[in-house]
């Protein structure tokens, strides 16, 4: 319950940020028939639908009253809005009406993108704008799968690549036709490309009923049963190392280049390799940890070098981390390609694991390259390997080392 003041108003004050998930996927993946379904959902009639045209997307709810800013509000309490001159100009109309008092309640806002279109863009709107990073909350990302034609849209749409790569959760439609029933099994040929592009994302099968808004939404960082932080379900570190499509105890020639050279895997959450020239896609899908507290510098720059020099072939990178300087409060990282939110200080560790981890998804960026960088920066002993303060003390060797990697 919100405290209030003696007039019986709310005191004035930073609002908590208003969570956004963003619905992504194929063309004709059934993203109309998703959102009319979470539209007729309790749980949000306080949220605003934003997509790029009202015709586009066939709703078949009634439009009670439409706004100047191409807001209209459904009967079913929703706010719908279209998508006028850019994101950010809808996104600011969003908060003028919460803030002016004509939206009583904006409890969070579903985001549709268009087609074969790139997500990390409009992930990027709002991670890289100083104000509505402070209003705006990224959830998650939903990208809807195709069972009949998803295979040969990976195979051909890098988007859709990026789209499987990114997501928190997969939706998986049209198994219940014939042509896309193989789907159902975890072993066909499309779940075990999936689960290669992205292990931790769970996949939902729209036509069991199961593409639901208490499964699509509250995938963040936040319990939002509990509202406290649920780290290790958001890391879904778990995933990255139990083996999902990857190959286990052969060595692929050309990848995983530091097999056998006396690295500690004790420290990572990843010790087998994959055949990232199967599908020709280079995707790569690790975790790495280490117990030794990070300084923040070192943290800093690990991070700068990964994204200026490799900032396209990060495709999304997770992380909590223990600094230094302050142990005893974990910090909180995301990022999507070259754009990273600004870091996050929890009060406390959450679940008792005090590991610093990181989970990436990455393209065309070798697993080796990026655990060799993590252990120079951290302190991790490696053979033939510079440490920390080399690189950061020659910016020839900061070039030297991530070049010998491409």
């Amino acid at each position: 319950m919100t405290e209030t003041d003696q007039t019986g108003k709310r005191p004035r004050g930073p609002k908590p940020p208003i969570p956004m998930t963003v619905i992504t996927g194929f063309l004709g993946a059934g993203k109309t028939t998703l959102l009319n379904g979470l539209l007729k959902d309790p749980s949000l009639a306080d949220a605003a639908v934003i997509i790029n045209e009202f015709g586009e997307v066939g709703l078949d709810h009634l439009f009670v009253e439409g706004g100047e800013e191409g807001i209209v509000e459904l009967s079913s309490g929703c706010l719908c809005c279209t998508i006028r001159g850019d994101l950010v100009t809808t996104l600011e109309n969003l908060l003028r009406r919460l803030d002016n008092g004509r939206t009583e309640r904006l409890s969070r806002v579903v985001i549709e993108t268009t087609g074969l279109a790139d997500p990390a863009p409009v992930l990027h709107t709002v991670m890289q704008h100083p104000y509505l990073v402070m209003r705006y909350q990224l959830d998650g990302v939903v990208t809807l799968v195709d069972a009949v034609n998803g295979l040969a849209t990976l195979e051909t749409q890098e988007e859709a690549v990026k789209q499987v790569a990114v997501a928190d959760r997969i939706v998986l439609t049209k198994t219940d036709l014939a042509e896309g029933a193989a789907a159902l099994d975890p072993e066909s040929p499309l779940r075990r490309r999936i689960a290669r592009l992205n292990p931790a994302a769970p996949v939902i099968i729209a036509a069991n009923g199961e593409a639901s808004a208490d499964r699509l939404i509250g995938t963040g960082l936040y319990d939002p049963a509990t509202k406290t932080a649920d780290v290790s379900r958001w890391l879904n570190e778990e995933a990255y190392r139990d083996g999902h499509g990857h190959s286990h105890g052969h060595h692929h020639p050309g990848h995983d280049r530091d097999h056998g050279h006396g690295h500690d895997h004790h420290h990572h959450g990843h010790d087998h390799s994959h055949d990232v020239n199967r599908h020709g896609d280079s995707i790569r899908a690790f975790s790495l940890s280490t117990d030794r507290p990070i300084p923040a510098a070192a943290l800093e720059m690990f991070l700068d070098l990964l994204r200026s020099a490799h900032g396209p072939k990060l495709l999304r990178m997770k992380g909590v981390v223990q600094i230094a300087e302050d142990p005893e409060r974990p910090v909180v990282l995301h990022g999507v390609q070259h754009v990273f939110h600004p870091p996050a200080t929890l009060p406390a560790w959450p679940d008792g694991d005090r590991r610093s981890r990181l989970v990436f998804i990455t393209r065309d960026l070798p697993e080796a390259f990026v655990r060799k960088l993590f252990d120079a920066f951290t302190g991790t002993p490696a053979t033939d390997t510079p440490d920390a303060a080399a690189l950061s003390d020659n910016p020839l060797a900061i070039r030297g080392f991530s070049g010998s990697f491409g």
